[in-house]
């Protein structure tokens, strides 16, 4: 990356919102495992477990989170965040294990999906 492109980087990420930088790095997880989806044919899982680190460490933050009671989302919302949460890192966690294409469109489909709620997308 350029220096000027790094320079931007950091300007945008001080003038972000938080949900703007939550719905950045969602895109960012969706974009990985849709590349490696999309390359399945010629490198196979190379690169999955990269990928589905970060997918779960992001939503391992997520779901901390939504658990600090401090959090000032009402409380059902916490929970269903949370439920994703556990949906997606225990997926992610199964793909590692037995890595499958088919499985890797879930994850990228609610990554889009909450970065687009995020973002005021519809």
């Amino acid at each position: 990356m350029s220096s000027a492109a790094q320079a931007y980087a950091r300007t945008a990420q001080r003038t972000a919102s938080p949900r703007e930088i939550e719905a950045q790095a969602l895109l960012k997880a969706a974009k990985q495992l849709q590349d490696i989806q999309t390359n399945w044919a010629e490198k196979g899982s190379i690169g999955l477990n990269e990928a589905l680190l970060f997918n779960r460490k992001l939503w391992s933050i997520f779901v901390g989170d939504v658990l600090n009671d401090s959090n000032p989302h009402a409380r059902d919302v916490r929970e269903q965040i949370a439920n994703i949460g556990i949906f997606v890192m225990s997926q992610c966690t199964a793909l590692q294990m037995k890595p499958e294409y088919e499985a890797l469109q879930a994850l990228i489909d609610i990554n889009r999906n909450i970065a687009a709620g995020l973002s005021g997308r519809p």
